[in-house]
């Protein structure tokens, strides 16, 4: 494994922390996936894959000591690598890998007060999870050089739509994104799109009586069925 780099403290040390171990594991799963299903081979004693925080991915053994310095990935992913077929069992690792990243970053956030733990939820929430980025779930139609706003919404104005992260690290894909919840059309290039901070449901501005210039002073939006619901 990489060289152990100082305890993160603060929230942004702990979210920069959760995002490069992220990108680790996203680049094991989508880029260098032919290399990361080598490694696991069922031969292989119990493996787990870790993403280390200089943005690196290992396959390797857990850590000998009882209790180990950190919470250990899923044990023994190997095993099932044969018996699955490819797809699935790089989602399973997937689903695995979003629940350590999770433990390790509030790990991290033990000494945290309540409103600081409630920011480092909020930002790791407005990350695409591994599993979704295998998925596919964070793409959409994207403008080269736009960026998506580090949260479940998008007031970038005209031309921001569904799926606009700023970092999906797959194949690149052309695969439809979701439509409007309320209309059912798909996204068109120069519409205003919103998403929602609870369902993460995406809407264009107009079907929820929402502007780019409203939608920007909104901190967290609500869709109107989320409104509803609540």
């Amino acid at each position: 494994m990489a060289t152990t780099l100082p305890h993160p403290r603060s929230v942004d040390e702990i979210y920069e922390d959760f995002n490069n171990r992220r990108s680790a594991l996203v680049k094991a799963l989508t880029q260098e996936v032919d290399d990361f299903y080598k490694q696991c081979d069922p031969e292989n004693e119990n493996l787990c894959l870790y993403g280390n925080p200089d943005g690196s991915w290992d396959v390797a053994l857990p850590a000998e000591e009882v209790p180990p310095e950190l919470p250990e990935p899923a044990l023994g992913i190997n095993f099932a690598r044969d018996g699955m077929d490819k797809k699935d069992w790089l989602k399973l690792v997937a689903v695995h890998s979003d629940a350590w990243l999770l433990s390790v970053a509030f790990f991290y956030g033990a000494k945290l007060n309540k409103l600081e733990r409630e920011k480092l939820f909020k930002n790791i929430n407005g990350r695409p999870t591994v599993f979704e980025t295998l998925n596919g779930k964070d793409k959409g139609p994207k403008k080269q050089g736009q960026k998506r706003p580090p949260s479940a919404k998008t007031n970038a104005g005209p031309g921001a739509g569904p799926g606009d992260y700023d970092d999906y690290d797959g194949d690149g894909g052309d695969e439809k994104q979701d439509p409007c919840d309320i209309c059912t059309k798909s996204y068109k290039e120069g519409e205003f799109w919103i998403g929602c901070d609870v369902c993460l449901k995406w809407y264009h501005g107009k079907c929820v009586n929402v502007s780019a210039a409203k939608a920007a002073k909104i901190t967290n939006y609500k869709c109107p069925g989320c409104q509803k619901r609540r």
